[in-house]
């Protein structure tokens, strides 16, 4: 059985064509919209209850997120459960990185065809935004610095009209100085920039490539550091990613590891899959292949 849970407040005309498409699939699928934020999760777990083999996550990249981890909160659900994705919002990192297509009637033959891909879980604990420590897994994206500051400051309303400028005109409005220092240590090093980023492939918003050489089911994250934070550095590193030559030198640490802690002198925010989750500090770790996904 699949069960699909639907964001209708993801951007755009997808939610409404989807919307209209939903009363096609009859007795194909389970159907429940979200409500708020977090519903997508505890129903999630609700359709696991009730033995649905499939989820479906559709929406953006924070509905996903909610439904992995209402999976990941029933016990064994994992091992007997499969995450299917049906782009809806923005971005949509994690069906970028597999190649799911965003189209509605493709992805759900993706589904309806139903091959199976066994992909890593990050994991990260921290603090929350209610001061209580929280562990919660993340699909793909995890970082703190200047993309914490740039989520925090979007125009909501403008990113549902326009999508990713919003994004770039919040991150406009982050560099204003003063920069933090975000430290990232694991077993080998110890490194400090204001712009930390990691990922379990290879991507960043998008087709955007971070983190080279990572693989979804490598057992392994990627980590990118920016140690020295301008408007020079920042286009540099954004050039680089979209040409595929990300690298470590002077102002930039590129590096892999299965687990590291970030940490913080000043109050600095961690986000998850782009959603701004809590606060530093943070431990992020990965469970390979512990998630079974439905792929092209």
């Amino acid at each position: 059985m699949i069960g699909i849970l639907f964001n209708p407040t993801a951007r755009g005309e997808k939610a409404l064509q989807f919307r209209e498409r939903l009363s096609e699939l009859g007795s194909a699928a389970r159907v429940l919209p979200t409500r708020g934020p977090g519903d997508a999760r505890v129903l999630a777990a609700e359709l696991i209850g009730e033995g649905v083999e499939t989820v479906v996550a559709a929406g953006g990249d924070g509905t996903v997120n909610e439904v992995l981890n209402g999976l990941a909160d029933v016990p064994g659900a994992l091992d007997r459960t499969r995450l299917a994705l049906i782009p809806l919002g923005t971005v949509n990192v994690l069906a970028k990185e597999l190649g799911i297509p965003s189209d509605f009637d493709t992805a759900w033959h993706v589904i309806q065809r139903g091959r199976e891909r066994r992909i890593d879980l990050p994991q990260a604990e921290f603090i929350g935004l209610d001061g209580h420590h929280e562990t919660r897994q993340f699909a793909l994206l995890a970082g703190a610095g200047l993309s914490t500051r740039s989520i925090e400051g979007v125009d909501w309303s403008l990113k549902k009209r326009h999508g990713q400028l919003a994004y770039i005109l919040s991150g406009i409005r982050a560099m204003r100085p003063p920069y933090p220092a975000i430290t990232v240590s694991c077993a080998d090093r110890s490194v400090s920039g204001p712009l930390v980023e990691i990922g379990s492939g290879r991507y960043f918003g998008g087709r955007l490539e971070l983190f080279p050489g990572t693989q979804v089911d490598d057992g392994q994250l990627g980590v990118t550091v920016v140690t020295r934070l301008n408007w020079f550095t920042l286009i540099g590193t954004w050039a680089r990613m979209a040409l595929g030559r990300i690298r470590s030198s002077s102002v930039r640490q590129v590096f892999h590891t299965d687990r590291l802690q970030l940490s913080c002198s000043a109050p600095m925010g961690l986000h998850l899959d782009g959603d701004v989750v809590g606060r530093l500090p943070a431990s992020i770790t990965v469970r390979p292949r512990a998630l079974r996904i439905v792929v092209p």
